[in-house]
């Protein structure tokens, strides 16, 4: 029962939110608005779609190099394309359960080069920390030179999608949020009060957080932050490059390219590998930025280009994801794990 809520919360409610954008990203669109978009697609130059995935290649070649920073204060010694197999793994996962490829890849990494779980997933959390910490710096930054256009912009799309609430009542996704962290906390307490379950999950938590805190002990911060700013303007320019491939979108200004930027990340968090998020929120950014000068088609130009960025960088992942599948080896299993 547990198991099948589990599954519930983690996979059907972010695909069916998925699959609802999906179906409102068409249904808010014009007979009209669809020629131009479906026009758009066909017209589009894919050169610079390419040379947008070679760029969205290198960062993860990038961030696939810079494991191995936090990993080797843990004492391991891993191989550059077994952890580049995690990774991709751990994106192909999420795109079906959101959050769990982070995990999956810790998985995958322990089968090709026998790292425990707990330290290697700690690795991964503290990855996402700094992630979190790029992405806040990238808002700033956004904020700093569009901030008009990033507040009108953040109220037309919480007005386009429903998201405002003038009464200041506690939306019902606010109450489910609270009720699964009051049940998480009961469970913690519950888990505690068993002494086998509560000496594992302490062995488990202080593993985590040697591995969160080994990115304090790299031999090689410069090299780590490196690798780090290099991930993060690659994210940008491929980005940023996508936007040459319709003649219409080419004169959208730097700031909008950032919000645009902005938007899509939060719309990846938001759904299963931003199904129906990505482009949406996208193509409302870019609908800013274009109606001025093309109209009502501007809908479906902004709805193309957020589709044409999303589905070219998904599909990329699935087919890598799916290679390293068949190309990790399988040097260890779960029983060859010590037990701690």
């Amino acid at each position: 029962m547990k198991k099948g809520i589990g599954i519930l919360l983690k996979t059907v409610l972010p695909l069916g939110l998925g699959v609802y954008l999906v179906w409102y990203f068409f249904d808010r669109m014009s007979t009209s608005d669809k020629d131009i978009f479906f026009e758009a697609i066909r017209k589009a130059d894919y050169t610079w779609i390419f040379a947008s995935l070679a760029l969205s290649f290198l960062a993860l070649l990038s961030r696939a190099y810079r494991w191995k920073y936090v990993l080797e204060p843990l004492g391991y010694q891993t191989k550059f394309w077994n952890r580049y197999h995690a990774l991709m793994i751990g994106y192909i996962v999420n795109l079906t359960i959101p959050r769990a490829g982070e995990a999956s890849r810790a998985v995958m990494l322990y089968r090709s080069d026998g790292v425990p779980f707990s330290k290697s997933f700690g690795t991964i959390l503290a990855e996402r920390a700094v992630d979190l910490v790029m992405l806040m710096g990238v808002v700033l930054f956004t904020t700093s030179i569009g901030y008009d256009d990033f507040w009108k912009i953040k109220y037309q799309v919480e007005t386009q999608l429903g998201g405002n609430n003038p009464t200041g009542e506690t939306s019902w996704t606010g109450i489910i949020f609270y009720s699964i962290m009051a049940l998480g906390i009961i469970g913690l307490i519950v888990a505690f009060s068993i002494q086998k379950i509560r000496e594992r999950l302490i062995q488990f938590i202080k593993d985590l957080f040697a591995g969160v805190f080994a990115i304090f002990r790299s031999k090689n911060p410069l090299s780590y932050s490196a690798h780090t700013v290099f991930i993060w303007l690659m994210y940008i320019s491929y980005f940023s490059i996508a936007f040459f491939a319709l003649d219409e979108a080419k004169n959208v200004p730097f700031a909008g390219i950032m919000i645009a930027f902005i938007a899509g990340s939060l719309g990846i968090s938001f759904t299963n590998g931003g199904i129906g998020a990505f482009p949406l929120l996208v193509g409302l950014v870019l609908n800013f930025y274009l109606h001025d000068e093309y109209g009502d088609a501007a809908t479906g130009i902004g709805a193309a280009l957020g589709m044409i960025i999303w589905s070219s960088q998904t599909l990329m992942m699935i087919l890598l994801g799916a290679l390293s599948f068949v190309l990790i080896p399988k040097n260890f299993s779960s029983k060859d794990e010590p037990v701690q």
